[in-house]
């Protein structure tokens, strides 16, 4: 559904020579200051630290202290960075809209103000200060006839928002090349981190200067992407998680997407995003509109706050998931696609005795699908594998006091399934006669065409109707090639992400409570707009734990630690042959919504122990993991990473040590817990389970805590001053707890 049209011919503002509205949003400590000045596009004069009350002057002050001075050899007028880049701003960098009318006219718009709303109701007032709130502007380019609404929120969490939608006034159609909104950073802004990444490695982080040009992440892959950009990132020199101004923004789109960090060089830096467009996928008909994905932006001191206001985000949603979130067995690595009804009944068995709440059946249940070339598209139970149909498996699960879930790939078809051979049309490509490479021995499902979405829809409804399912693994396992209608050969990535968001609204709204699982191959579909119909994310295909150590510490720059499906796997890494400890395994998978990935078949009594064991304080923690705040302390190179949670009231924390690789001195630095309250009191406590890790060697005072109950420290010692390092071997890890005391103890 289009949104509301302000309209443009409004008389509360008007472009005119003198006039100016200037609005000064702010909430948890950020401020977003908005100037409009002779009816021109929308521009930021701060988006940061919170400026407090300004009044009419200090609001003037702070717009017109952002107003550079006009150099020579230059356009006689200031330049503007607007939040929509234009040239008739004086701007030369990357334009914010660019699209042309069949004889080759429209590309440079002249967009000006035509009216604003505040929370829905028209501004007229020159000066408006006021908390978190909604301000949509009527930009208008009468002449070349398009309309843009240009909405920005600043959320209660201090999170910023903006998005706009394109409308075609003209009497020709508008073919749409690019969207893609900007926001300024100050020249403090010397630094700049986003994620690269691929398959089983998903958000490796990465880092460059902020220079002139333009550093473009574009990802055509028809989903968020591996090596997605993720969250990109603007700081000053050297910002760590706790400290440095960091500016960040991410792209909310699940299909082809862009970042972008771009300098010109009068020295205006931008970071923005958007849509990316294939050539002619947008035309936009008259009266007809293009609406694009919303850019969030986040500002604060240090990665974690930057983190912090996404997770707050997320969490202050109406249908955020409970923090009892219910630990996971995916028996994917326990039996492939060897489904046997006595072996999948006695995994159910073990698993239920061990506390798992969450019983998944992984692919190879319905059609041909024996192996993975054939039988995607054929969502209906295999009568081969499943004679009485997967109501005896469901059963036994549900008795037993477990949810079931199911892995589907409702986007996806194999050239070998009884859907294709009959409807071999229903595949994206680019003509009648070519079919894009297989990838995966798979290919991909046109869900633009109605028929076509109504036959996934309705197989995934029969299903839903006919079992108690309570969620889905829904997968996405190959990049999209050549993503056209074969009849026309037009593009179909834009409208193809929307019918996937369509079917997963459908699905949901016909059963409330059903949860999804955004799983693509691993982490490749991972964004803001896909977790609107989703739960959860499977970060990784990966569940080495060195390896997840990265890929989890990375992927929380974005959402909060429930949201993650993080599994204890069996002891040898399926995707990279490492062998590991139980104890590092679940170490590492601690610190995410709890699964397993294992045959539980093959497990020892002394390992069945000490995953009930690690089960049990996953359970006893989780309400403490999934309310409180995650910080990220700054150990410079050291391969000893050190991350906790902290509950709101800084009363309690779980804090993990893990160590990632082998130190280059026999002694690393201090341990500073960062996050606490330093006027406070807290007893420390090493948590052990299972073996010890290899050749610990305790300082004299974890030695201590390790023989007593704790100790008790100054929350000033823990934060600033900290506590000498135990040395460990690589790929150990160890626990600490922390709770508040109510009285002080001098310092050891």
């Amino acid at each position: 559904m289009s949104p509301r049209r302000i309209p443009v011919d409004s008389t509360v503002i008007a472009p005119r020579p003198g006039a100016t509205r200037r609005l000064h949003l702010h909430a948890a400590g950020v401020s977003v200051v908005l100037d409009v000045t002779d009816g021109r596009i929308p521009a930021i004069a701060h988006w940061g630290a919170e400026l407090g009350e300004l009044g009419p002057a200090g609001l003037d002050a702070v717009c017109e202290a952002a107003v550079d001075p006009v150099p020579h050899n230059a356009v006689d007028v200031p330049v503007r960075s607007g939040l929509l880049p234009q040239q008739s701003d004086g701007w030369i960098g990357r334009p914010g809209l660019s699209g042309s009318r069949p004889d080759g006219s429209g590309w440079v718009p002249r967009l000006v103000t035509g009216g604003i709303e505040l929370d829905g109701h028209p501004l007229s007032r020159a000066h408006t200060e006021t908390g978190a709130a909604t301000v949509r502007f009527a930009l208008a380019d009468e002449e070349q006839g398009l309309e843009v609404d240009l909405e920005v929120q600043l959320l209660p969490t201090g999170l910023l928002r903006l998005r706009a939608a394109l409308t075609n006034t003209g009497a020709t159609p508008y073919a749409l090349d690019e969207l893609t909104l900007a926001l300024p950073v100050p020249a403090e802004a010397e630094e700049l981190l986003d994620f690269a990444g691929r398959w089983t490695r998903e958000r490796t982080p990465q880092r460059r200067d902020f220079t002139v040009g333009t550093h473009l992440r574009e990802n055509r892959r028809g989903r968020t992407g591996a090596d997605a950009a993720h969250v990109l990132h603007a700081g000053q020199t050297g910002f760590g998680f706790r400290d440095g101004e960091v500016w960040g923004v991410h792209t909310a789109f699940s299909g082809n997407h862009r970042h972008l960090a771009e300098q010109i060089s009068t020295g205006h830096r931008v970071l923005g995003g958007g849509e990316l467009l294939l050539p002619g996928e947008v035309r936009i008909d008259p009266g007809a509109q293009y609406r694009g994905p919303w850019l969030y932006a986040s500002y604060g001191e240090g990665l974690d706050a930057v983190a912090s206001r996404f997770h707050r985000h997320l969490r202050a949603r109406e249908h955020h998931v409970d923090r009892r979130r219910p630990v996971t067995l995916n028996v994917w690595e326990a039996v492939y696609f060897d489904h046997d009804l006595a072996r999948l009944t006695d995994l159910a068995d073990r698993a239920a005795a061990l506390g798992v709440e969450r019983y998944v059946l992984d692919d190879g249940w319905f059609g041909s699908r024996r192996d993975d070339s054939s039988g995607l598209g054929d969502w209906v139970v295999s009568r081969e594998v499943w004679p009485d149909g997967l109501g005896p498996l469901i059963d036994h699960v549900t008795e037993r006091s477990m949810e079931f879930g199911l892995w589907v790939e409702p986007e996806m078809v194999s050239e070998d399934s009884e859907v294709a051979r009959a409807h071999p049309e229903w595949i994206l490509g680019p003509s009648p006669a070519a079919l894009p490479l297989e990838s995966r021995h798979q290919q991909v499902l046109n869900l633009t065409i109605p028929e076509a979405f109504a036959h996934v829809r309705d197989q995934m409804m029969a299903l839903l109707d006919e079992y108690d399912i309570g969620s889905l693994k829904w997968d996405h396992n190959r990049d999209l090639l050549e993503a056209a209608t074969r009849s026309t050969g037009r593009a179909a990535m834009h409208e193809q992400t929307l019918a996937a968001y369509r079917l997963m609204d459908e699905l949901r709204a016909a059963h409330p409570g059903l949860e999804i699982e955004s799983c693509s191959s691993g982490g490749a579909r991972v964004d803001l707009a896909v977790l609107e119909r989703t739960d959860r994310v499977w970060v990784s295909d990966c569940i080495d734990p060195l390896e997840r150590q990265q890929m989890n510490r990375w992927t929380a720059q974005l959402i909060p630690l429930e949201l993650m499906g993080s599994h204890i796997a069996s002891g040898r890494s399926h995707t990279t042959g490492r062998l590991h400890t139980l104890s590092f395994r679940a170490h590492s998978a601690l610190f995410g919504h709890l699964g397993i990935e294992w045959d539980l078949a093959e497990a020892s009594e002394e390992e069945l122990a000490e995953l009930r064991a690690w089960i049990d304080l996953y359970r006893e923690r989780r309400e403490l993991l999934f309310r409180g705040d995650l910080v990220r302390a700054d150990r410079g190179e050291s391969p000893l990473w050190l991350q906790g949670v902290i509950s709101p009231e800084r009363d309690e924390a779980l804090f993990s040590l893990s160590a990632v690789g082998r130190t280059a001195t026999s002694q690393d630095a201090h341990l500073r817990f960062p996050g606490l309250d330093p006027s406070a009191t807290y007893r420390l406590r090493p948590l052990l389970i299972g073996e010890r890790p290899s050749n610990l060697i305790p300082p004299p005072w974890l030695e201590r805590a390790l023989e007593e109950d704790g100790l008790a420290l100054p929350g000033a010692v823990l934060v600033r001053s900290g506590l000498t390092a135990p040395l460990l071997d690589p790929e150990q890890g160890l626990l600490f707890s922390l709770v508040r005391e109510t009285d002080p103890a001098p310092v050891p």
